[in-house]
């Protein structure tokens, strides 16, 4: 059975309906976000070194949980009433990812994956979007919409 090595709590600040986990080595990325950001398209998006995610509502702060796994952990459906969920792979030189938004560019925010380079698969949950999607009409919500995001190694 797979054991979660690591969880963070983070806040992702989200605008234009967007942000990314893209490697924090820039050099090891070759479409740097939000170059190739498909807007208003999947929830959930892979290219090299990044991983885009589409929200509900178009400036607000994200509550994020990152677990990173030794193995393919269980399903995470009775966790929250997730209204999406995506997966995808993801090769991560550095090691740790940044997290992006579309216009404000690389937050102060990581997400720590190894002390190594690594090919990991994504799993990733969301709550929240449809009164978020209502809420950010009128204001700036936090921690309304939700997200899990599942790591563990490509070769567990």
């Amino acid at each position: 059975m797979a054991e979660l090595i690591r969880q963070q709590k983070l806040d992702v600040e989200v605008d234009f309906y967007g942000f990314a986990l893209q490697d924090l080595d820039d050099t090891q990325v070759p479409l740097g976000y939000p170059g190739g950001r498909e807007a208003g398209g999947a929830f959930l998006t892979s290219h090299e070194g990044r991983l885009d995610v589409e929200s509900a509502g178009h400036t607000h702060t994200v509550a994020m949980t990152a677990e990173v796994w030794d193995g393919e952990p269980p399903a995470a459906d009775d966790r929250g009433d997730w209204e999406e969920k995506g997966e995808a792979l993801l090769h991560c030189p550095s090691g740790e990812l940044a997290l992006w938004g579309v216009a404000a560019g690389p937050m102060d925010t990581y997400v720590h994956l190894s002390d190594t380079e690594g090919t990991w698969q994504v799993r990733v949950y969301c709550e929240g979007r449809r009164e978020v999607a209502r809420l950010a009409q009128g204001g700036v919500p936090e921690s309304v919409e939700r997200y899990l995001v599942q790591f563990w190694p490509a070769s567990a």
